[in-house]
C-alpha cells in the first residue's frame, strides 16, 4: 500500500472521529459514504480465537495480515487524533455555536442518507418496513430523557460497549447513547484531560462490544444487505430529530428540549435565528458529503480503468 493510500485512509479515519464526538452524528454515516465501511466491519470481525491464537504463539507478521492491520492502523490513528484534538472544540460549539454546528450536521446527515439509499438493491415491502422502523427507533432514541447512572468502573465499561456499537451503526450516534446513559461529559471531559484510568475501562469495554458486534452486523451485511441498509437509512432520517438546529427547553434548568420553527425559536428565546447562516451551513454540510462521494468514486473508476 502506497503512503498515499493510507493517508487517504487516515483523513476518512479522522472524519469518522470527528462525527463520533457529536451527539446525533454517526462515524459509521461517514465510513459508509467513503467506500470502507463493509472493509471495516469485516477487519474488525477478524479479532477472533483465531487472532488470539496467533497472538498466543507470537506469530506477530501472520496477526497483522489476519487482522488487516494495514486497513485498520491508519482508520484508527485517524480516529484518535480528531477524537483527541476536536473533543474540545466540539463541546464548545454545542455549546455557544449549537444552530451553526446542527444546521452543518443536518444537511451531512440528509446527503448520507440519500446517498445510502442509493445501495439498497430494491426497495419493497421488507425493505420499506425496515426503513420505518429505523425511523422509529431512532426518533425514539433522540427523544429519551437522559438517565443518572453511576460513574462506577463496570459501568463505565458497559457504556463503551453500547456506544461504541452505535458509533459503527451509520445513522445511531455513540455520541448521543452516551449522553442518554449519562456518560459524555464524563467521558468528554476524560478525552480533554487525559484521564487514563477512566478511558482505559471505556476503551476496554469498547474493544469487547465492537468485536462481540461486528460478527453480527458482517453477517447481516452479507445475507440480508438491502434489509440492513434500509433499516440504517431510517435510522439516519429519523436521528435527524436531534441535529434540527433550533431547540427550546421544555422546563428551565432541564435537558429536556423540543425542536421549533426558526420563528418560534426567535420569539421563545429573544435570540436571532441565524436562519441563512443556519441554510449555508446545511448547503455545506450537504456538498460536502457530496464532493466526499463524487472523490470516492472517481478514486475507484481510476483504480478499474
Amino acid at each position: 500500500m502506497k503512503f498515499r493510500q493510507y493517508l487517504l485512509l487516515a483523513l476518512k479515519g479522522c472524519a469518522m472521529g470527528s462525527a463520533d464526538v457529536v451527539p446525533g452524528v454517526s462515524g459509521g454515516t461517514i465510513a459508509f459514504i467513503s467506500g470502507i465501511y463493509d472493509e471495516l466491519i469485516d477487519s474488525i470481525r477478524s479479532f477472533d480465537a483465531e487472532a488470539l491464537r496467533l497472538l498466543v504463539r507470537g506469530r506477530f507478521a501472520a496477526l497483522w495480515h489476519h487482522v488487516n492491520g494495514r486497513f485498520l492502523l491508519p482508520v484508527a490513528a485517524g480516529i484518535g487524533v480528531a477524537v483527541f484534538s476536536l473533543a474540545r472544540l466540539m463541546t464548545y460549539l454545542l455549546e455557544h455555536r449549537p444552530i451553526e454546528i446542527r444546521s452543518f450536521f443536518f444537511g451531512l446527515i440528509v446527503a448520507s442518507a440519500l446517498l445510502m439509499a442509493k445501495e439498497v438493491g430494491r426497495w419493497g415491502a421488507a425493505t420499506g418496513a425496515a426503513f420505518v422502523a429505523g425511523c422509529v427507533a431512532a426518533w425514539w432514541i433522540t427523544v429519551a430523557t437522559p438517565a443518572q447512572t453511576p460513574d462506577a468502573w463496570w459501568f463505565v465499561m458497559l457504556s463503551g460497549a453500547i456506544a461504541i456499537c452505535a458509533m459503527i451503526l451509520p445513522g445511531i450516534s455513540g455520541a448521543f447513547i452516551l449522553l442518554l446513559l449519562g456518560k459524555y461529559d464524563l467521558i468528554m471531559r476524560a478525552v480533554s484531560e487525559l484521564n487514563l484510568p477512566v478511558l482505559a475501562l471505556f476503551l476496554i469495554g469498547a474493544a469487547v462490544g465492537i468485536v462481540s458486534f461486528s460478527h453480527l452486523l458482517s453477517w447481516l451485511l452479507k445475507h440480508r444487505r438491502d434489509v440492513t441498509v434500509a433499516t440504517l437509512v431510517g435510522f439516519m432520517v429519523g436521528s435527524l430529530n436531534k441535529v434540527w438546529p433550533w431547540r427550546v427547553s421544555l422546563v428551565e434548568e432541564s435537558l429536556a428540549e423540543r425542536n421549533v420553527l426558526p420563528g418560534t425559536f426567535e420569539a421563545t428565546m429573544a435570540q436571532d435565528n441565524r436562519l441563512w447562516l443556519a441554510a449555508a451551513l446545511c448547503a455545506a454540510g450537504f456538498l460536502t458529503i457530496w464532493g466526499i462521494e463524487r472523490i470516492a468514486a472517481a478514486v475507484s473508476r481510476k483504480r478499474g480503468a
